[in-house]
């Protein structure tokens, strides 16, 4: 039951902040040109991805380190400069020359819609802020077992970004890809708020004044390695897109796959906080939290398979996310190709559980790294030998890098813990 307590507020807030882009993505397709501006959307999206992972870690390091007020406000001054170096790269990126050649030699972007490209990402840029100090006190309120206020923040979140959305649909606004980024800012916005005022409140309540020896080294030896592995996380999508700029219909493979797989990240959103069950419930029912797991992976699979393979399919993506017929068609045969991640995910996420138990963050890296690199040696042959299959060559490299990864990681975990046995029968050995 305390696992349930635990873990379902969790769950639900992030299946529902997947809702977030299917409710941007919903409202761009209704515009005209849609795929173009989705298309656009998605790489100032991608971009903004890679530049939020290293805020998004400080919920993990705020939940695992502050103990105590002075604690906190050491991870506070550490969120500050990381806040100052993203801010700078992004103003960088936003306001030089140099943003223009990453968005079209990195991202093969058009050359005619970098204006508003470049618009879009200072506006998601200005989303990283809120969204860092969303994080910084969620932990907080994480470490406090006070889990349903995330999943209150969120609700509020999305209460307000559907009443923007709607009312630029009305207004005929929601014609360029900034009016997605306006909504997600709002949005973002909104729950950071949320989160602040119960994080404060209970950092003023809850946190003793008792100081612990907590140094700036500690703070970065827990956070640089998590913000590598979800740093390598978020590199792998848009290096996906960067490869699809070669396909043989540019924006609808894009606009496919960035559809395709946000369905496929709201199926999966409610069950992302996996590692978390193994942090708290492993030690003490490692069955239970093996089932859950194992539950983890079919549920999500038969979800995707109802959309894929059912009349819901073409009726979801056309009634729900307003696509039109020939896109709406290209995602499902996208989605897919992506049943093979909904399978393997929850147990990338459970080992990735086990290490961080074992406070060996460092060896999430390797897998990532293989998992990276199979995405690519499989998007080189798929785009220039099978340019015709447009976004399903993303869809079947994300999810063959995934089954790599599952490997890889599961293949640490054994060897550790084959190690950590040998450690211990020696340790006998000489006991006796």
């Amino acid at each position: 039951m305390r696992m349930l307590v635990f873990f379902v507020p969790l769950a639900v807030s992030a299946s529902l902040t997947s809702i977030s882009h299917v409710i941007i993505n919903g409202t761009l397709s209704r515009a005209e040109h849609a795929e173009m501006i989705i298309s656009n959307y998605a790489i100032a999206l991608s971009l903004f991805g890679i530049l939020e992972r290293p805020v998004l870690v400080f919920r993990q390091t705020a939940s695992a380190l502050a103990k105590d007020k002075a604690s906190f406000k050491r991870i506070w001054a550490f969120f500050i400069k990381v806040c100052l170096v993203i801010i700078s790269l992004s103003a960088i990126i936003g306001f030089t020359k140099l943003g223009d050649w990453l968005f079209i030699y990195g991202f093969n972007a058009e050359t005619a819609s970098m204006n508003s490209l470049k618009v879009t990402f200072l506006v998601l840029a200005a989303v990283i802020i809120f969204s860092g100090l969303r994080c910084l006190y969620q932990g907080i309120i994480i470490n406090q077992l006070e889990t349903k206020w995330v999943t209150v923040g969120v609700i509020i979140r999305l209460a307000g970004m559907f009443a923007v959305a709607s009312y630029l649909v009305y207004a005929h606004h929601a014609n360029t890809s900034t009016a997605g980024a306006i909504i997600f800012l709002i949005g973002m916005g909104i729950e950071c708020l949320v989160s602040v005022w119960r994080g404060q409140k209970i950092a003023g309540s809850s946190l003793t004044a008792k100081q612990q020896n907590l140094q700036q080294k500690d703070i970065g030896s827990f956070y640089f390695p998590l913000v590598f592995y979800m740093s390598f996380q978020s590199i792998l999508i848009p290096i996906i897109y960067a490869f699809l700029g070669q396909i043989q219909d540019t924006h609808l493979g894009i606009a496919s796959f960035a559809l395709a797989f946000s369905i496929t990240n709201l199926i999966l959103s409610f069950f992302m906080y996996t590692h978390q069950i193994v942090l708290q419930f492993y030690k003490h029912n490692k069955a239970a939290v093996i089932k859950c797991v194992l539950i983890f992976s079919i549920v999500p699979s038969v979800l995707l398979g109802v959309l894929c393979f059912t009349p819901a399919g073409p009726w979801f993506m056309r009634t729900v996310l307003g696509a039109d017929v020939r896109l709406a068609a290209e995602s499902l045969h996208v989605l897919k190709f992506f049943l093979i991640k909904t399978l393997v995910f929850p147990w990338v996420d459970f080992f990735g559980g086990l290490l961080m138990l074992q406070k060996s963050t460092k060896s999430l890296l390797k897998p990532q790294i293989l998992n990276m690199a199979a995405v690519v040696l499989i998007m080189i042959p798929l785009v220039h030998v099978f340019p015709e299959l447009n976004g399903k060559a993303g869809a079947m490299a994300a999810s063959a890098g995934e089954v790599v990864g599952l490997v890889a990681i599961s293949f640490v975990v054994f060897r550790k813990q084959k190690m950590a046995f040998v450690r211990k029968q020696k340790q006998i050995k000489q006991e006796t």
